[in-house]
C-alpha cells in the first residue's frame, strides 16, 4: 500500500474535515473510513482510481462523516500542569527542564524533564515501558495461577484492539491499558489467556474468563465508555 500525503483539509457541506489519501494496489474500489484515532476521514484508492471520484464519494456521505467525527472524543491533551491516567488513577504532569532523570513518578506527579518540545514523546516512552513492565508482571502471575503457558508476550501500539492470542499461544497486549483501571487490565489479560484454550468467543470461552477474572462486566463497561479516548493520538 501506497501512502499519499496528507492529512488535508477539504471543505464539504458539513463544514472542513482533515483528510488522508491512501493508494492500495490491492482495493478494487474507492472506500472511505473514520480513523477514530487521528480524527481523520481516511479516502483508499485503487491504483487507477481519480482523487476526484473519492471526493465526490466524500461529499455526498458529508452527513455520514459529520456524524461519526462527532462522535470522536477529545484527544489527551499531555501538557506542563495537565493530567495524564496511570492505572485508571490521574497523575500530574510536571515539566522539569533542567532535571536529567528522564521521566519518574512520584506519588500522584509523573515528572518529565528535558525540553517541552519532547514532552509528549518521552512521557509516551515511559508509559509504554511502564505498561512492559506492568502488564507482563500481571499476565505472568495470572498465567501461572491459572496454569496457562503463553509463548511470549509482545506490547505494541494498536488502533482498536486491546489484546490479541494467536494460534502458537503469543499474546499481545496494546501499551495504552497501563492507563486504565488495574480490574480493566485484569480482564484484558484473562481475555487473550482463555484463548490459550479456545481460539473463539463461544461459551467454554466464556466460562473460563469468568474463572479468570471477576471483573469482565465493570472491565466491558469502562472500556465502552472510556476505552475510545484512551486509543486517540495524544496531543500537546
Amino acid at each position: 500500500m501506497m501512502r499519499e500525503d496528507g492529512p488535508e483539509t477539504v471543505a464539504i457541506a458539513s463544514g472542513q474535515v482533515p483528510v488522508c489519501w491512501r493508494r492500495s494496489a490491492r482495493a478494487r474500489r474507492i472506500s472511505m473510513r473514520i480513523d477514530a484515532r487521528s480524527g481523520h476521514v481516511v479516502l483508499t484508492l485503487p491504483p487507477r482510481a481519480r482523487r476526484e471520484d473519492a471526493l465526490a464519494l466524500l461529499r455526498s456521505h458529508s452527513a455520514w462523516v459529520a456524524a461519526n467525527l462527532a462522535r470522536i472524543p477529545k484527544a489527551p491533551r499531555w501538557h506542563d500542569g495537565g493530567q495524564v491516567l496511570i492505572d485508571g488513577r490521574p497523575h500530574a504532569i510536571r515539566h522539569c527542564p533542567d532535571a536529567r532523570r528522564g521521566v519518574w513518578i512520584e506519588g500522584d506527579v509523573v515528572h518529565v524533564s528535558g525540553e517541552a518540545a519532547f514532552l509528549v514523546r518521552r512521557l509516551t516512552t515511559f508509559l509504554r515501558e511502564e505498561a512492559r513492565l506492568r502488564l507482563g508482571t500481571g499476565l505472568t502471575a495470572l498465567a501461572r495461577q491459572a496454569g496457562l503457558r503463553p509463548t511470549r508476550l509482545s506490547i505494541r501500539d494498536t488502533r482498536s484492539r486491546w489484546g490479541s492470542c494467536t494460534a502458537d499461544g503469543a499474546i499481545m497486549l496494546c501499551w495504552r491499558l497501563v492507563m486504565a483501571p488495574p480490574e480493566v487490565q485484569h480482564y484484558v489479560m484473562a481475555h487473550e489467556l482463555a484463548h490459550l484454550r479456545h481460539m473463539n468467543h463461544g461459551p467454554d470461552f466464556w466460562v473460563l474468563v469468568d474463572r479468570l477474572t471477576p471483573h469482565r462486566r465493570t472491565a466491558e463497561a469502562w472500556l465502552r465508555r472510556e476505552g475510545a479516548t484512551l486509543l486517540r493520538d495524544m496531543q500537546e
